[in-house]
């Protein structure tokens, strides 16, 4: 295969995790055969700095004509991001337009953690020792995040209003990609909502039985308040295995809390795909704080562009490589310095770039 690939590396430690990923790509480029172009372009809240916008022209023009997006976390630390005026920050200025410009409306965030790594979970052995195996897809360019926004005085009053919209659209199409899913994967699907409160869950709610019904009747379809999807997540977060559908805002919260239960949101790679392309990313931020310092978790990183892989260019074969080689190093014992305990050798805690070594050389040797 040949592919046209953008990387946006982003802010903070986003540079040092993407140069990891690239190591991956580089050993699936030799081993299989393929041919991966690189093209680097500016995004985030240093693109502000150095282009007048966390979305520089040239990067759209770089992204439009690329097969697929590799990007990096962005953002800087709190005292610089506070130079930047808010209609240019990252969230807003780059991130939102970025899935609106191609329609990514479909999150994948694969929450995993195989028996043999079940000390990493906070959580007690008891509740994670047959491993965690949850796909979670996030519908992510609905709702209230892109509802219409209001702030000032209204009749005396201040008052801010943010409205949630879902279209029939919206709805039914991440309710196929979901339920596809779960048919591949032969699993369950449970759909979270918040229909005891929320108009739009109830429609949602409607959508979703819909399709299946007419669809997908195969796959076994269950429902669950989202309230008490936080509460069983801690509970007993094994009985997710297999797929799980979320709204927007819902589905930020929930994944989120899902990366707690695995340890580290540094264990979280997440894939956003819309019609025609789609971009990869860490779930995790760009730890500012850390930046420069070789400590950064890759594996989201890394494991991100797994799912570019399999989800963007159809590679399955080349991302379950990949996923394995990350597992094998972890098994091995090593790990970055944020999943070492009191009890680890200093010698199995990992720098960045050795981690992203260790991958690459058990990808090639495969």
């Amino acid at each position: 295969m040949q592919a046209t690939l953008a990387v946006l590396e982003g802010d903070g430690i986003g540079p040092e995790i993407v140069r990891e990923a690239i190591k991956a790509l580089k050993v699936i480029e030799k081993k299989f055969g393929h041919t991966f172009s690189l093209e680097y372009a500016p995004f985030g809240a240093a693109a502000y700095f150095t282009h007048g916008s966390p979305f520089p022209e040239a990067t759209k023009e770089i992204c439009d004509r690329a097969d697929a997006i590799i990007k990096g976390p962005v953002g800087l630390a709190v005292n610089e991001m506070r130079k930047i005026p808010p209609e240019h920050r990252p969230e807003i200025g780059a991130i939102l337009p970025l899935r609106k410009r191609y329609d990514t409306f479909a999150n994948f965030r694969p929450v995993r953690l195989p028996a043999s790594l079940a000390a990493f979970s906070p959580l007690k052995p008891e509740l994670v020792q047959d491993g965690i195996d949850i796909m979670m897809i996030r519908e992510l360019v609905g709702g209230i995040y892109f509802g219409d926004k209001t702030e000032g005085p209204a009749t005396g009053m201040s008052y801010a209003r943010d409205d949630c919209v879902y279209t029939r659209e919206q709805v039914e199409r991440i309710a196929r990609v979901a339920l596809a899913e779960a048919r591949r994967r032969q699993c369950r699907l449970t759909n979270i909502h918040k229909a005891n409160v929320l108009a739009t869950s109830r429609f949602w709610n409607e959508v979703v039985e819909e399709v299946a019904r007419q669809e997908f009747p195969d796959v076994d379809l269950v429902s669950m308040l989202v309230d008490n999807a936080a509460f069983q997540l801690m509970k007993w977060p094994a009985q997710f295995n297999g797929v799980v559908l979320l709204e927007n805002m819902q589905g930020d919260i929930i994944t989120d809390q899902a990366g707690g239960v695995l340890g580290s949101l540094g264990l979280m790679p997440s894939a956003c795909i819309g019609p025609d392309k789609g971009y990869v990313e860490p779930a995790h931020g760009s730890a500012p704080d850390i930046a420069g310092q070789n400590k950064a978790n890759p594996y989201s990183m890394i494991g991100s562009v797994a799912f570019l892989l399999d989800k963007c260019l159809g590679l399955r074969q080349e991302a379950e490589a990949v996923w394995q080689a990350m597992f094998q190093v972890l098994e091995a014992g090593y790990v970055t310095a944020e999943l070492a305990s009191a009890n680890t050798p200093a010698d199995k805690i990992l720098a960045t770039d050795r981690f992203g070594d260790m991958v690459a050389d058990r990808l090639a040797a495969q």
